[in-house]
């Protein structure tokens, strides 16, 4: 994708969703009703004060990710790391050869929405729930939430607008406890989304036997506190060969594969 196009899709009509999304949340509000019918066809449970979901029912993030998982042609299983209320969760789960979805989010009061938000939807039966965060230590942490914008937790300790909302406790596995999670005989399809900490969960997740069965990983980048090179070298050196940029300036995300 050039320059030019990457500003339109990524810039100007991202802005753009953005914007109705913040115009047309009060409404909606106003309406009531116990779930909502999201713009990428999965329902959630009503948190309109929440930049987060209002984001997940407008469409926002656009379709990249999204298509990605419902062109998935042979069965496989989608580890969805740093879950948040549940959105690529549901959209997995929505493609028939996804056989199983295996979910984590830490915090607890996110957690509780995501459970919320996949009991809603009818394919509840194929994903597993965890209220943990891969990290290199396993034990118990001080993660920085937001007030208003679950998809800003972190633990990176970036010291932005993070914090506003203050800090909860949460459990962190490493990849001895992560293995029995992911065990099995299914190709895996990978989300990383933790807000500065892509390249620890990856190093993790690469120690684990499960690991040889991940076919593909769509992680998220900021380079203010991420470094895309030291990322991509690893995975290189990991097998995999294809890397896809998805957006523009120092955010983004990158899907790499295999083959």
């Amino acid at each position: 994708m050039n320059s030019a196009a990457a500003f339109w899709r990524y810039g100007v009509i991202k802005t753009l969703r953005k914007w109705r999304a913040a115009a047309l949340s009060p409404l909606l509000q106003a309406r009531g009703g116990d779930a909502v019918e999201s713009a990428y066809g999965v329902r959630m449970v009503p948190n309109w004060q929440d930049t987060t979901f209002r984001y997940c029912i407008f469409g926002t993030y656009g379709r990249d990710l999204a298509d990605l998982l419902l062109g998935q042609r042979a069965d496989f299983a989608f580890v969805d790391i740093g879950a948040n209320q549940g959105l690529y969760s549901l959209i997995a789960a929505q493609n028939l050869k996804c056989r199983q979805v295996i979910a984590f989010e830490p915090v607890p009061a996110t957690h509780a929405r995501l459970a919320a938000n996949v009991a809603l939807n009818p394919q509840a039966a194929r994903t597993d729930l965890h209220e943990l965060a891969i990290a290199d230590n396993a034990g118990e942490v001080t993660i920085s939430v937001a007030a208003h914008h679950t998809g800003t937790a972190t633990l990176a300790g970036r010291g932005d607008a993070a914090a506003s909302g203050g800090a909860v406790v949460i459990r962190t596995i490493d990849a001895a406890m992560l293995e029995p999670l992911l065990a099995g005989a299914l190709p895996l399809f990978v989300k990383i989304d933790v807000e500065g900490l892509e390249a620890v969960v990856i190093a993790e997740l690469a120690k684990t036997p499960s690991f040889a069965r991940v076919e593909s990983i769509f992680y998220e980048v900021d380079e203010r506190w991420a470094s895309a090179v030291e990322i991509e070298t690893r995975l290189r050196a990991a097998g995999f060969t294809r890397f896809a940029k998805y957006g523009r300036g120092h955010h983004y995300d990158v899907l790499a594969s295999r083959a």
